[in-house]
């Protein structure tokens, strides 16, 4: 009758239901950002891959968030010698955590290697398919684009944020704009004088996905 009670039952409750939520924070969950958005005389819109980018962030656990993170995702932290983690790009300790959560950019072997595992993962599951992050074309005018690939352990990126300097568009007549390339307010435009023709984004949306 008091078994309920028993200091052995209690232990045993306690450290299974720890057991569980600390599987969930150690899980890599491989997460995609894509864009969409009206191409008016632009070939191709890329995103840099070598220059900072702008995300919130929530735990998983919680309603907990951290707005407007920023990261490089050409650069790996410095890590210890005794880090466990592999090279990631970003982490935060959520409060009352003891461990880091952690954010890797994965560039393009690794999105490839991650899409293999997924693949094989999820063979006869059925479900929707995400493609491999790439450029924007003018065929994709106003479509959903994955055009970059994250690896999260214990953070669930939510909201991306454009700082103006992220994103590279090539007209149809071949110029080259890869600078302030804003698209925090949804719309970009030039002029490309080599060609006399005026170029645009307009309608820039995002959104993230978990594969």
């Amino acid at each position: 009758i008091h078994l309920i009670f028993h200091p052995i039952f209690l232990f045993r409750f306690w450290y299974c239901r720890f057991a569980r939520t600390s599987s969930l924070l150690i899980a890599m969950v491989l997460f995609i950002l894509c864009v969409k958005a009206d191409l008016d005389g632009v070939e191709t819109l890329s995103l840099i891959k070598n220059t900072n980018l702008c995300f919130s962030v929530r735990n998983p656990q919680s309603d907990e968030t951290r707005e407007k993170i920023v990261f490089d995702p050409s650069e790996a932290l410095e890590q210890d010698d005794g880090d466990r983690e592999p090279p990631h790009h970003f982490k935060l300790k959520w409060e009352g955590s003891k461990k880091f959560s952690t954010l890797i950019a994965l560039d393009e072997e690794a999105v490839k290697s991650a899409f293999k595992k997924l693949k094989k993962k999820k063979k006869g599951r059925g479900g929707g398919e995400v493609d491999v992050p790439r450029d924007v074309t003018s065929d994709d005018s106003g479509d959903y684009v994955p055009v970059f690939a994250m690896e999260c352990r214990g953070m669930e990126p939510y909201a991306f944020h454009p700082l103006g300097n992220e994103f590279r568009v090539v007209s149809e007549g071949g110029a080259v704009f890869d600078e302030d390339v804003d698209l925090s307010d949804g719309d970009w435009a030039e002029y490309d004088e080599e060609n006399d023709a005026a170029v645009g984004v307009n309608e820039f949306e995002s959104k993230i996905i978990a594969v």
